[in-house]
């Protein structure tokens, strides 16, 4: 699903480069579960961006499903995510004058779908929020936001999913439904799964961790997670 080979990425910092990733490879089968994980500074977010064609590298390429992320225009890149890719970040960034139910559908009606409020309603009663379709975020808990951003990813029915500290902003027992939520989705829909965390024992139940530090590969540890093969097909 994933392939990355030899990534760097620079940035220019006063007469010279600063090189946040230097020469990181591995490769993401499909429906593998990966933490990405490291001390703050280590590259961890800028690598989750370059693997989901939101930021390009120095040098390097990542092949997403079979396609070489470089060899794509902003365009194109933007095409792809739309068609196999689903982010969670941080924030949530859910669009606060639309309903729950808005928000999720955003992304299809932005494809021209049609069945748009069907699949909408479907993602959320799955996530548990089916009484919640017409509440606005502000009228949501930072977990039921949370579950409303992962619906939204989830929608396209993504090849990979990417999340960016899925449960940092959420207390211990809202987290731990959160993290159920994915390894569910990923269970029943053949999604990658490849998340950013600082929580140890998010990244024990991965299977696999991706340890970064100043830049660089550590450690890669942890038999893959794998999904039924049924799921996948």
């Amino acid at each position: 699903m994933l392939a990355v080979r030899n990534l760097t990425k620079e940035y220019r910092s006063g007469g010279g480069a600063l090189a946040v990733l230097r020469n990181v490879s591995f490769d993401i089968a499909a429906g593998e579960t990966v933490a990405i994980v490291g001390p703050s500074g280590s590259g961890k977010t800028t690598l989750l961006g370059l693997l989901a064609g939101l930021d390009t590298p120095t040098t390097g390429a990542v092949l997403l499903d079979g396609t070489d992320l470089a060899g794509l225009d902003e365009d194109a890149r933007a095409r792809l995510r739309g068609d196999r890719v689903g982010f969670v970040f941080q924030s949530f960034q859910l669009v606060p004058t639309l309903t729950a139910l808005e928000n999720v559908q955003v992304p299809l009606e932005l494809r021209g779908i049609r069945d748009s409020d069907a699949r909408a309603r479907d993602l959320l009663e799955r996530v548990g929020l089916g009484p919640r379709t017409h509440h606005f975020p502000t009228q949501l808990s930072g977990g039921e936001q949370q579950r409303v951003a992962i619906a939204r990813a989830f929608v396209n029915r993504p090849r990979v999913l990417f999340a960016d500290e899925p449960t940092g902003n959420l207390d211990g027992a809202t987290g731990e439904k959160i993290v159920g939520l994915l390894e569910q989705l990923n269970r029943e829909d053949g999604t990658t799964i490849v998340l950013v965390t600082h929580d140890p024992q998010l990244a024990k139940r991965l299977g696999r961790s991706i340890r970064l530090a100043d830049g660089v590969i550590i450690e890669d540890t942890g038999a893959p997670t794998r999904i039924a093969a049924e799921a996948v097909a």
